[in-house]
């Protein structure tokens, strides 16, 4: 997710893939810049749909017959209702997606609602001397972003997107969205070991970017950078921190949603709609291939696949 930054193609927009800029077909739609992904099924979406303020689209049905003139040539149109207008309001096709939330009060009742674990964490942190605070986005940030991002080819078992990248990729990349976001530092002994980048979208504070440094796990920056952030978006009168997604597709347990949930993180329904604009739409929605194989297959082939996925990995990067 990004803003305009590059001279791009004309009728294109850039955006980000695993970590790699691509483009892709756009066009202007009642003020929303909407692009198409997918080779065989076009899909057509609201760029940065999740950063997007205010009501992502407010006439479905002459949003759609604009964009089919539009020579965007998308097989179907995906939006969604954002938290809190969580009802479908709608007469259209929609499967529920979600949200990883937190709905702030107070950073009080946050910390009285999670763990006793995740406190111990919190406390561990500040006592091995972590200290979390608001930041200014420049270079010295910059500079520490560059080192996280550096630090191993490797995150969670696979190839991170974002090491090799240079000073000026990174700056880029992160430079987004400013004048509406927050970022929030881990330092020990004056070194970034960590960050939470927070950017604002109507009551919604959303985690664009957060890593932390892997040599420093033991005094769990992670725990004490979501506390802090807790902390600027009920001073920012936030009504929900997000954390990406809860589960994505039927991968309903992992150790990141584990993490979530530790931190005080829920899952939040709401509806994204289908609106099909060609006979292949149709067949789009109807065998909802919108779910991807993540969505698609029972969890318990998911585990296997995904263990196969990263025992490969692991192989690819031992040189095996």
């Amino acid at each position: 997710m990004l803003e305009n930054s590059l001279s791009l193609p004309a009728n294109c927009a850039e955006i980000r893939i695993k970590g790699k800029t691509a483009f892709v077909p756009s066009a202007n739609i009642d003020g929303r810049t909407v692009i198409a992904t997918g080779k065989f099924f076009k899909v057509a979406s609201i760029r940065d749909a999740d950063l997007v303020e205010g009501e992502l689209v407010k006439n479905p049905e002459t949003f759609a017959a604009a964009l089919k003139k539009s020579g965007l040539n998308a097989d179907v149109l995906t939006f969604f209702q954002r938290p809190p207008d969580c009802s479908p309001k709608y007469d259209l096709f929609f499967d529920w997606d979600n949200y990883a939330a937190v709905t702030i009060s107070t950073y009080e009742n946050w910390w009285e609602s999670v763990p006793q674990e995740t406190r111990k964490n919190v406390r561990r942190a500040a006592k091995r001397g972590v200290v979390t605070r608001a930041v200014s986005f420049d270079d010295e940030l910059v500079r520490g972003i560059h080192n996280l991002c550096n630090e191993t080819p490797v995150r969670q078992g696979r190839p991170f997107w974002h090491f090799g990248k240079d000073f000026e990729t990174i700056k880029r990349e992160h430079a987004t969205y400013l004048d509406r976001s927050d970022f929030v530092g881990a330092y020990f002994e004056d070194q970034l070991i960590g960050f939470i980048k927070m950017t604002y979208v109507d009551s919604v504070a959303f985690i664009l970017h957060i890593l932390a440094s892997n040599a420093h796990y033991d005094k769990r920056p992670i725990n004490a950078l979501i506390a802090k952030a807790v902390e600027v978006c009920a001073q920012r009168k936030a009504g929900y921190f997000v954390y990406d997604r809860y589960t994505y597709g039927n991968k309903k347990d992992s150790s990141l949603v584990e993490l979530k949930r530790r931190n005080g993180f829920e899952q939040i329904q709401f509806p994204r709609y289908y609106l099909p604009l060609t006979s292949k739409g149709k067949i789009f929605t109807a065998l909802k291939l919108y779910r991807g194989i993540s969505g698609m297959l029972p969890e318990p082939m998911l585990k296997m696949a995904l263990a196969g996925r990263d025992w490969l990995y692991r192989r690819k990067l031992s040189g095996g």
